[in-house]
């Protein structure tokens, strides 16, 4: 995905934008007027991200501020005043217990709101406060503290990496990453979720790569820029795997010895041998079924503690904290992995608030407003919306967001820019303006990608997603309190009504522009090129970013870029 698809849309984006010197709003625009819905488009996929994406910052600060005591407080399960383990704690893990009912204090369903939770809220504020003062200075304030961001994860990774090598059950860790399992590669969700992982790890169809590419130099480098951006990415996503990996598998052994333990303790008839583990996982592997129930055996298998391996927000607040547990000086790595994660979500949304900023800041009429304000006001909106997240519901919220507001709508609009630049903009002028800026012409590689084997995987996985969901219907996890465990349910139909509300926000611009310019009832003027103007304070050849489209340039803009060449 990342070297057919991922790639190839990388220097699109980055590309088109230094070319024009304008946003996602402006770049699509200036293509073509019936193109003007995908700057919209992903202006609100990026707000849908945006507002739920802060929420896993919040979540994160959660943590941090709980890791500053020892023990840890997911360390251990709290007692009743009769001296007795709180059930739901008891049937489940001290972990699982902190997240769910500690931290997210969770409903029993998507139908039971659970009120909101001040201690979430607080922390939500925080973090729209700090992403605020960040990008309020716009780019040069923001790209500094990117530089912090994005080294201050590879510290850490390394430090987890060498600690997580030498601990028990990190090769069976290590193994279980490279052992395929090639039923999964039939399933369309799973390429689906593979081709938005590539949009997530490098920003495509959002905007933010259009925008940051308006604001190089006309003569940079760009092919460079995204070959080298692709390997280091590339690289970090394997070297991020082996450090993941190994602590699942020394999660997993864990996990398996303390089966074991109970299992010998428990076992009737033979807990008094006192047998080694050795023996207990022989005696296991040669019972029988009857052999097992009669002794009160447990059946302790590694392979089935790996195949268990939460995914999303339970890999990092449920495993990774009850591997952390297990560290000496546990209060330690928990800081340091916490503030890991506030480093990498951070950035991240530094750069997708960017793009969103970007395409608004575009255009005429919000020029007049300063910087400050219109940031703030976006990331008030954005707090205000984000308080659906700190219910009792809000996981439930967050997954279905992120489900449906950046999966197809994503993929629809990397469709389509593949699309505008390659067929209606031109490959061959494309081609050209990446050899006029950068010296080096695009080949064989480059063209069968953009033109061929990117759409159509795209269109693949888009149409094979979107049949599969309407066969197999999308369920949620549930969080059950009496079995101290999560349940697959389907959402309920009201759920799945928003759902395509969310879906059609963010595709509908694309139809609804093309057929108000189509009819000619809206008009194509000059105000995002206004704005871009002002935004970037550059000077470039408006003549040469504006190609083919009608468009009337005022003669005092082009007088002064040619002042200025």
């Amino acid at each position: 995905m990342l070297i057919l698809e991922g790639i190839p849309l990388f220097l699109i984006e980055l590309g088109i934008g230094q070319k024009m010197r304008l946003g996602s709003l402006g770049v699509w625009n200036t293509i073509h007027p019936w193109l003007g819905g995908m700057g919209v488009a992903s202006c609100t996929v990026t707000f849908f991200v945006a507002l739920y994406y802060n929420v896993i910052i919040t979540w994160c600060f959660y943590y941090l501020f709980n890791s500053f005591q020892s023990p840890l407080p997911w360390a251990e399960c709290p007692k009743l005043d009769n001296g007795t383990v709180v059930p739901e704690c008891d049937k489940s893990s001290e972990t699982a217990y902190f997240w769910y009912r500690t931290t997210l204090d969770v409903s029993p369903s998507m139908d039971e709101t659970g009120g909101l939770k001040w201690w979430i809220v607080l922390c939500l504020l925080l973090a729209w406060l700090i992403v605020f003062f960040i990008v309020m200075k716009g780019i040069q304030s923001s790209g500094k503290v990117v530089y912090f961001t994005s080294m201050f994860p590879y510290i850490v990774l390394t430090i987890f990496f060498i600690r997580g090598i030498t601990l028990k059950g990190a090769s069976a860790g290590l193994a279980h990453m490279y052992t395929p399992k090639v039923e999964k590669l039939l399933t369309p969700g799973v390429w689906l979720d593979a081709a938005v992982q590539v949009f997530y790890s490098f920003g495509l169809a959002f905007g933010s790569l259009i925008a940051f590419g308006s604001y190089n130099p006309p003569k940079n480098n760009c092919v460079r820029d995204v070959i080298l951006v692709s390997l280091t990415n590339a690289i970090t996503a394997i070297y991020a795997s082996l450090v993941v990996f190994a602590i699942l598998g020394f999660k997993a052994m864990s996990n398996v010895d303390k089966c074991i333990e109970h299992g010998i303790e428990s076992a009737s008839g033979i807990s008094s041998l006192h047998i080694a583990h050795d023996v207990y996982e022989n005696i296991v592997a040669n019972a029988d079924n009857n052999t097992i129930h009669n002794f009160g055996i447990e059946a302790c298998s590694l392979q089935e503690q790996l195949d268990q391996a939460a995914e999303g927000t339970g890999l990092a607040f449920i495993v990774f904290t009850q591997a952390i547990v297990e560290l000496p000086g546990a209060p330690f790595w928990a800081i340091i992995f916490f503030l890991m994660l506030l480093s990498l979500g951070i950035g991240s949304q530094i750069g997708i608030l960017e793009g969103m900023l970007c395409t608004i800041f575009d255009i005429d009429f919000f020029k007049r407003i300063r910087k400050q304000y219109l940031t703030g006001f976006v990331c008030l909106i954005c707090f205000v919306f984000g308080l659906l997240f700190t219910s009792g519901a809000g996981e439930y919220w967050l997954k279905l967001f992120d489900s449906f507001a950046s999966t197809i709508g994503l993929v629809l609009i990397a469709l389509l820019e593949m699309i505008a630049v390659m067929f209606i903009y031109g490959h061959q002028k494309f081609t050209q303006d990446i050899y006029d800026m950068t010296g080096y012409r695009p080949g064989l590689y480059w063209q069968v990608t953009w033109r061929f084997l990117a759409p159509f995987i795209m269109s693949i996985i888009l149409v094979s997603s979107i049949v599969f969901m309407v066969i197999d219907p999308p369920t949620y996890a549930k969080w059950n309190a009496n079995e101290g465990r999560t349940e697959k349910e389907r959402y309920p139909p009201w759920v799945m009504c928003i759902a395509v509300i969310i879906v059609m926000a963010s595709i509908l611009p694309l139809f609804l522009v093309f057929i108000l310019r189509r009819f000619q009832c809206l008009k194509v003027d000059l105000d995002i090129h206004q704005g871009a103007i002002k935004r970037i304070d550059t000077t470039v050849s408006t003549r040469e970013m504006i190609g083919d489209v009608d468009v009337s340039i005022p003669e005092d803009w082009v007088m002064y870029n040619s002042r200025n060449r």
